[in-house]
């Protein structure tokens, strides 16, 4: 029966990259489609680079990414640690139910929720779509992903540990930074890679939230294939697929060396 698992296993995972494999490998075409291949080029890479709105749209799209991600991650934190120092169960369910309704939720209604609470704003400050209003609504999608991933590590975490630094003479802040923290950053690594690759592939809410000649790279991949084929799609997503494995690589780097130290400190303490 194993064969039939990994058969399966193999399949799916060959549907689900074949089509990721087969843009990057037009992405080098000379021919300019994805029908023929007439030959290797770098020509759709270069055309890339010298498109200045293009280029504008990737460092849009990174650095909403990496404020969205750093901010969230922060705020992810600190809202698993109230929702963990809880201890009214009816009332952490509650706030567990209100941190899950934006991953539950259509990316539709959300994207329309925020647009609508834009524009509501809008009409009274004179606040208009861009930059400041994409980042609201990835920062806020992004919490509960955080939130999510941060307070399993908190049930994981030996309270011993605490109350051991609390008669040590430790402050809360010192229990914080140097008990607590430490104990999360698998979590909090996690938590922030995650929160980047969210915000890096969002596009409903992001479609719904762009204004004044502002845009992230989703969108702007739509708006260019509406126009017909181009080879830069090809190109900027075969970037955008390599940048993300490269994240993930990293992350399990991270999460390996930070698991190695771990043991290590265990061991000495042992």
């Amino acid at each position: 029966m194993k064969w039939i698992g990994k058969s399966y296993l193999i399949g799916l995972l060959i549907v689900l990259y074949l089509p990721i494999f087969y843009l990057m490998f037009y992405s080098f075409n000379s021919e300019g489609n994805m029908v023929h291949f007439g030959g290797f080029t770098l020509e759709h890479y270069v055309t890339l680079f010298n498109n200045k709105r293009l280029l504008e749209v990737v460092f849009n799209t990174i650095a909403v990414a990496l404020i969205a991600a750093a901010i969230s991650t922060i705020i992810g934190v600190f809202g698993a640690l109230m929702l963990y120092q809880i201890r009214n169960q009816s009332l952490k369910i509650s706030f567990l139910t209100l941190n899950n309704v934006l991953m539950v939720s259509s990316d539709v209604v959300i994207g329309a929720s925020f647009l609508i609470m834009f524009t509501a704003i809008g009409h009274v400050t004179g606040f208009g779509l861009g930059f400041t209003s994409v980042l609201v609504s990835h920062i806020a999608f992004c919490i509960p992903i955080v939130v999510i991933i941060v307070l399993p590590k908190l049930y994981e975490m030996n309270e011993s540990i605490l109350d051991a630094g609390r008669d040590l003479g430790a402050s809360d802040f010192q229990v914080l930074s140097r008990i607590v923290i430490p104990q999360l950053m698998p979590g909090i690594i996690g938590g922030f890679f995650m929160a980047l690759t969210y915000s890096l592939d969002d596009f409903t809410v992001s479609f719904f939230v762009t204004g004044n000649g502002f845009s992230v790279l989703s969108v702007e991949v739509y708006s260019m294939a509406r126009r017909g084929i181009s080879m830069e799609i090809n190109a900027i997503s075969t970037i955008l697929f390599l940048i993300i494995m490269l994240g993930l690589v990293i992350y399990q780097w991270l999460k390996k060396h930070n698991q190695r130290t771990m043991n290590h400190k265990r061991e000495m303490t042992l």
